[in-house]
């Protein structure tokens, strides 16, 4: 796929993910390539993507109706996601990683302790906070030298809130979105601690745990409840 056709195919992705075109809605190539302003390949492309990936779903007649995708689901593929970081994690610390790849670490720790020392988030911090998340994660898929882990992480990925590459957040509780992000981030610290130190099993345990902490730690964090008007996704190519 081009890059044009992967922006194309995202943009679709968030439209399905924060409600923009809700379960249910029927969606064809001529309007939707209208109103995104491309031609209709890109979207003939992505629309068969998206029913491969279980987003949309072909109806009888042409044309695509977008597939209601449950809490179950996406809390199921979370969980795949932490059983595969974390095994990367594991592979990273016992293979080592580089000193490049230990570098960029400490990069993304380092900014992440200064956009969480304000004590407060804005639009742009969460912008910032999900490119040295996706950072951070993917220097430890990387490190882990197994391509397995990459190709089974992009085919479980697609959905809504699943993968590393989306992040989700509430604009009316940006108080409470900071204790969240800033929990993570902390995450962030022991799992390069226990990396740093060697020790693959607590590696491992820690990135399955950070991977669920979205879904397990919400009521303790507190939650928002249902999908409010103001509530943002991010979302970028890996």
């Amino acid at each position: 796929m081009t890059k044009h056709g992967q922006r194309v195919l995202i943009t679709l992705r968030k439209m399905i993910a924060n409600g923009e075109l809700p379960p249910g809605e029927r969606v064809a190539e001529i309007p939707i390539a209208e109103r995104l302003g491309v031609s209709r390949t890109p979207v003939r492309i992505a629309f068969r993507t998206l029913e491969q990936e279980g987003l949309l779903r072909k109806g009888d007649r042409r044309g695509y109706t977008v597939r209601a995708i449950t809490p179950t689901e996406i809390a199921d593929a979370i969980e795949v996601r932490g059983v595969l970081e974390g095994l990367a994690a594991r592979l990273a610390t016992e293979r080592g990683i580089s000193p490049q790849a230990r570098n960029c670490l400490l990069d993304c720790l380092t900014t992440g302790d200064a956009l969480f020392s304000k004590g407060y988030l804005t639009d742009e911090d969460m912008e910032n906070y999900h490119d040295f998340n996706m950072r951070f994660h993917n220097t430890i898929i990387e490190s882990s030298r197994n391509n397995a882990i990459e190709d089974a992480l992009s085919r479980n990925d697609h959905l809504p809130f699943a993968s590393v590459s989306s992040i989700a957040f509430n604009r009316d509780d940006m108080t409470g979105e900071f204790r969240r992000f800033n929990f993570s981030h902390m995450q962030h610290h022991i799992i390069f601690d226990a990396i740093d130190n060697g020790q693959g099993a607590r590696a491992e345990s820690l990135m399955r745990e950070h991977a669920n902490a979205a879904l397990r730690y919400t009521n303790i964090l507190g939650p928002t409840q249902g999908m409010p008007e103001n509530f943002t996704v991010i979302e970028r190519e890996d």
